[in-house]
């Protein structure tokens, strides 16, 4: 399976901060010059999913000009990553909603605790220690950028946000009305680089499904946002609306994943999430595993060996520090097929809508450009 061919998520923000005249990153998007720069990230608004429902999101779909892709997996903790180290998930090591950490068991990188379930980590194991590469956020406060991030009061502080926006300003909001108004107040410095968050529409997406009534009607209030920036955009700045992934309902052929022996026959732990799953194995097994997972999943997925996905590029470069991080066996969902743990994961397993795979769908992203 290859990776599309356009630019990839991680090439973002290293754009902006060479637009902003930021020494050591390339300007890969030929971003002309400004003063004044800022990532809107919408959590799971893939670019099929903007041009299938265009007519609720106007003002998006007239600046959406061409997609990214956003990398494997196709999943929010390597896409806030991507922004974070201007970097793809096999060197900032964020390899998936969940995954390995040797020697402490498998993490869930956005609760920042042993999943499934298990206890709190954040007093033991660091996130600067995770994820111990310099943002881009340290980077351009360093050049002497004021930098700040927009994103939930509730997030402040927690494991991701240390591991991949430190070195920034953090202004937490708590609705659509205070996101656009911190924004563009953080556009009020020159030089300034803001990055800004919206969750709730992947979450309505997951609940109910991407294209369902109630997605479609927050689309809608993004969109109303995103014009209301646009609006105010002091002269010298850009707007980039971006998402981490898009989205798939998951269909009646999704199994589970812990009810079926063959697939846990060699198994020591599982990560990942419903659609791209890391499976870690027992010492002498993985062939073994390998054979078995391909075999009981057939068409349904792609299977790989760790090194089959790192050859083929998945995780773009991987560093020794982080391969150890990716499943002795890799497998990503194909359709709308699903790989659920009803008992492991309860949660997880209920939603309608999933990500994480190498389907477009999930892959491709809008770049919204505006300039004030």
């Amino acid at each position: 399976m290859d990776l599309p061919a356009q630019p990839h998520l991680s090439q973002v923000v290293p754009s902006l901060l060479s637009a902003l005249g930021v020494a050591g990153f390339a300007n890969t998007l030929d971003l002309p010059d400004v003063s004044r720069a800022c990532v809107l990230l919408v959590d799971g608004m893939g670019w099929e999913l903007l041009a299938a429902y265009a007519s609720d999101a106007p003002v998006l779909t007239e600046l959406a000009k061409r997609p990214l892709h956003v990398g494997f997996p196709s999943t929010t903790a390597a896409g806030l990553a991507a922004i974070g180290t201007g970097l793809a998930s096999g060197e900032h090591g964020m390899t998936g909603y969940t995954f390995e950490v040797p020697g402490v068991g498998v993490l869930n990188s956005l609760q920042w605790r042993v999943h499934p379930g298990g206890a709190d980590l954040l007093g033991t194991l660091l996130p600067e220690e995770v994820q111990p590469l310099p943002t881009t956020f340290e980077r351009a406060a360093a050049a002497g950028v004021a930098t700040s991030v927009v994103n939930y009061a509730k997030f402040a502080g927690t494991g991701m946000t240390r591991a991949v926006q430190r070195g920034s300003r953090y202004a937490g909001v708590h609705a659509l009305g205070d996101l656009g108004a911190e924004t563009l107040r953080a556009l009020e410095s020159s030089p300034s680089f803001c990055y800004a968050y919206h969750s709730e529409l992947d979450m309505l997406g997951h609940l109910y499904g991407p294209g369902s009534t109630a997605w479609r009607m927050q689309l809608r209030q993004v969109d109303r946002l995103v014009e209301s920036i646009v609006e105010g955009l002091p002269s010298g700045s850009v707007l980039a609306v971006v998402a981490d992934h898009g989205m798939v309902s998951v269909d009646g052929t999704a199994l589970d994943v812990d009810e079926n022996p063959a697939l846990v026959a060699g198994v020591r732990a599982l990560g990942g999430e419903a659609r791209a799953r890391h499976v870690y194995v027992e010492e002498g097994a993985a062939a073994d595993v390998l054979a078995a997972w391909r075999e009981a999943l057939g068409d349904n997925a792609w299977v790989v060996s760790r090194d089959e996905a790192i050859t083929a590029g998945w995780f773009g470069p991987v560093s020794d520090r982080v391969r150890p991080r990716i499943g002795d066996v890799v497998a990503a969902a194909r359709g709308d097929f699903g790989m659920l743990r009803r008992a492991a994961e309860p949660l997880e397993s209920s939603l309608i809508g999933h990500h994480g795979s190498l389907t477009s769908a999930e892959q491709l992203v809008p770049l919204a450009l505006a300039y004030g």
